[in-house]
């Protein structure tokens, strides 16, 4: 069983970045040797630091990615920030930023994107709404989340194509496989929305079923906690975070990593699952370079 690293407060460190928006940053050894050791803004719970750019310091300039192709799974409760619903302005911009900086690293990335901010299929049925009719209309929150984030992306300078497994022709391109691939080929940000089309499957499955299908090299799950825990961090302040765990430590331990249907299919494809916290600037640039960043789920 690996052993949990005890819990330490995200931080990094600020170096110089290029300026220009170039893909990717030289930093000299007496750059690095002159910079001041300062910490990176640290933003409040649930809330990423304002300044996203920082992101792009706080990360490695020089290496090659270590992942080409990646489905990055999006919470739509990320997007709230510090409102109650909804979607927070600057906290979209702060992650389509930290977006942008791996995809000008020239890797190709899907986006799964859930909508617990404006709506959850499990809450509707609590208050006696059909379980179907309420996953439907919680897939129809997935696909305006996805509309807001590639316009937030257009706003950034990048390309995104919307594509739904429900049938919105007139707003988003419907979900086809091989025109998917084949957008990522070409440089863009390809966002699925409306999950999997199907009501019963949540936004994991959905995370696990694109990143198969697309032929991604991991799934990284975006969340609020920088890591898996052997327990919840915010109710037990011994939680030990887990650099690496295997699929099937994972299940003995019954940690909550995603929903069962989505952990068994990557587990089944080989799909390695790397769980992050989205709120962390670098964080997602760190991954994708191959650094220990969070915790990985390995096969």
């Amino acid at each position: 069983m690996p052993e949990p690293i005890k819990r330490k407060a995200s931080s990094s460190r600020a170096g110089q970045a290029l300026s220009g928006g170039k893909k990717s940053a030289v930093l000299s050894e007496k750059a690095n040797d002159g910079m001041d050791k300062r910490g990176a803004k640290k933003g409040k719970a649930g809330k990423p630091v304002k300044d996203a750019k920082s992101a792009e310091a706080a990360a490695p300039s020089q290496k090659e990615p270590k992942y080409r192709r990646i489905l990055l799974k999006l919470s739509g409760e990320a997007l709230m920030g510090e409102n109650r619903y909804g979607i927070h302005p600057q906290t979209l911009n702060d992650i389509v930023e930290e977006i942008r900086i791996v995809a000008e690293r020239g890797v190709e990335i899907g986006i799964v994107i859930g909508g617990g901010n404006i709506f959850r299929g499990m809450a509707g049925t609590s208050v006696g709404m059909d379980r179907a009719t309420a996953d439907y209309v919680g897939m129809l929150a997935t696909v305006m989340n996805a509309i807001m984030l590639s316009d937030a992306m257009r706003r950034a300078g990048l390309i995104a194509r919307v594509q739904s497994a429900l049938n919105i022709e007139q707003v988003v391109e419907p979900y086809i496989r091989g025109k998917a691939i084949r957008y990522l080929e070409a440089g863009r940000v390809v966002i699925f929305g409306a999950g999997t089309g199907n009501p019963f499957f949540t936004t994991d499955t959905a995370a696990a079923l694109r990143g198969s299908e697309i032929g991604a090299e991991i799934v990284l799950k975006a969340t609020k906690v920088d890591g898996i825990y052997t327990a919840d961090p915010k109710k037990d302040k011994k939680a030990r975070r887990y650099e690496r765990i295997s699929f099937n430590e994972a299940i003995a331990q019954n940690l909550a990593v995603m929903d069962a249907t989505a952990f068994a299919l990557c587990r089944d494809q080989k799909l390695p699952i790397n769980v992050f916290s989205i709120f962390k600037p670098g964080a997602l640039l760190r991954v994708v370079m191959g650094e220990m960043e969070g915790t990985l789920v390995y096969c």
